[in-house]
């Protein structure tokens, strides 16, 4: 099993503060990488390595700004010394805090354009950015591994009856950005991995189910229904799957779609 092993490894998570974020960094670090816990807050992220098990460093990254990811790599290289996972995380995925507007705004039709252009600078914008920096030091070392989350709905389209209530109103319409851009991740995936196959820089997407987190029981019930594993994922249900593709077990893997999603989209 010393193929799962990343001892003596240095991971970089980006979006690390958000409910998957922090997941994967714990399995990164519980598999014995050093990891770059990256976000936007810094003493949020300086406390949440701080509860790490291997060592670690919380740094403040905003993904969309070049200059951001280049002083995060600079800081990087100068505490670990080397860079040999990127997990590109950081992503939106559209919040409405008002139900009314949620209702008109959320609908193709009346999507704004300003939150279109949000999600492709994070989603797609940052990911670029990140792999342009982070993995060019990976080309120069002669190897690493990117991993690219991406989502179910970047494989298939979003099931809008699941965002109607019990008395069947459309209280919401998952929007389009989400799906482009994640549709768009795993495309990128392809791209890079055989862009960079020759210098030993190994790119993979991470595709995850729906995960339960205090969505209402209705909600949580019907997306269960449609799942052949009958529930939605826990949080941890990525570990296995992330440090799989982050380590020598998966050596002869670049340029795949891992999908890990109870089942949801082979129906």
């Amino acid at each position: 099993m010393n193929e799962f092993s990343l001892k003596n490894k240095t991971a970089v998570v980006t979006g690390a503060l958000g409910l998957l974020g922090r997941q994967h960094c714990r399995a990164l670090s519980a598999a014995g990488a050093s990891v770059v816990v990256a976000d936007l807050e810094l003493a949020t992220c300086e406390e949440f390595a701080a509860s790490l098990p291997a060592p670690a460093l919380g740094l403040s990254l905003d993904v969309t700004r070049r200059e951001s990811v280049v002083a995060a790599r600079d800081t990087v290289l100068m505490t670990f010394d080397r860079i040999d996972i990127l997990v590109n995380n950081a992503a939106i995925n559209d919040m409405f805090e008002n139900p009314q507007a949620a209702q008109e705004q959320s609908k193709f039709e009346n999507y704004p354009l300003e939150l279109w252009q949000k999600s492709v600078d994070v989603n797609l914008t940052g990911l670029f950015l990140c792999s342009q920096v982070f993995g060019f030091e990976m080309a120069k070392r002669q190897g690493g591994s990117i991993i690219n989350i991406a989502s179910t709905y970047g494989v298939v389209a979003p099931d809008q009856n699941l965002y109607r209530d019990r008395s069947g109103r459309q209280s919401f319409t998952k929007p389009p950005a989400y799906s482009a851009t994640k549709g768009a991740v795993i495309s990128f995936t392809r791209y890079l991995a055989a862009y960079w196959g020759h210098a030993g820089v190994r790119v993979n997407t991470l595709t995850p189910g729906g995960v339960e987190n205090g969505q209402d029981a209705f909600f949580i019930e019907k997306y269960s229904k449609k799942t052949p594993l009958g529930r939605m994922a826990r949080p941890d249900d990525y570990h296995g799957a992330l440090v799989f593709l982050a380590s020598d077990a998966s050596s002869y893997m670049t340029g795949a779609n891992l999908v890990v999603d109870g089942g949801w989209t082979i129906l």
